[in-house]
């Protein structure tokens, strides 16, 4: 089962950037307007861009709503990741949200 927290749950941690946080959103919806600090990795390429993380680490998981979070969460956990689904998604962010691509 895939651990879930509620972006109200991480806003200070997402603020001051003390956690791993992937966007899975495509790179469209990412660059109109993203979680600051979030790392784009989209769903659509998500099992040849996840190699790169490290299972040393704990990944927050987050898109628009909360569909494809909760998809790429349970794939990582299934493979052996510490990962938490950010429920409610870029869509229950009440911060302003950062533009364009990193």
């Amino acid at each position: 089962m895939v651990k879930s927290e509620i972006v109200a749950q991480l806003k200070e941690r997402i603020i001051n950037k003390t956690l791993n946080l992937i966007d899975v959103r495509e790179q469209v919806e990412y660059a109109q307007g993203h979680v600051p600090g979030a790392v784009n990795m989209p769903l659509s390429n998500f099992e040849s861009s996840c190699e790169s993380l490290s299972k040393d680490k704990t990944y927050h998981i987050i898109c628009q709503s909360g569909g494809r979070s909760v998809q790429a969460a349970a794939y990582l956990s299934n493979k052996g990741y510490d990962v938490v689904n950010v429920v409610g998604g870029t869509s229950a962010w009440t911060a302003p949200l950062e533009r364009g691509c990193m």
